[in-house]
C-alpha cells in the first residue's frame, strides 16, 4: 500500500511549444484549459520575449 498522497485520475495533456515538455491539466484551468496554451508562466514570458524580439 502506498502512503502519502492519493493517485490521480486520468487527466487531459497538452505539450508546452516553448520547453516541450507535456503538462496536465489543473484545477485553476479549469474554466480556460481550451486557451491554456504554456506550462508555466515562465514559459509564457520566453514565448512573449521571442516573438517582440
Amino acid at each position: 500500500m502506498k502512503r502519502g498522497g492519493h493517485q490521480k485520475p486520468h487527466l487531459p495533456t497538452k505539450t508546452c511549444p516553448v520547453c516541450q515538455r507535456p503538462f496536465a491539466w489543473r484545477r485553476k484551468w479549469a474554466r480556460d484549459w481550451e486557451n491554456v496554451r504554456y506550462c508555466s508562466e515562465r514559459c509564457r514570458r520566453a514565448a512573449r520575449a521571442t516573438n517582440s524580439s
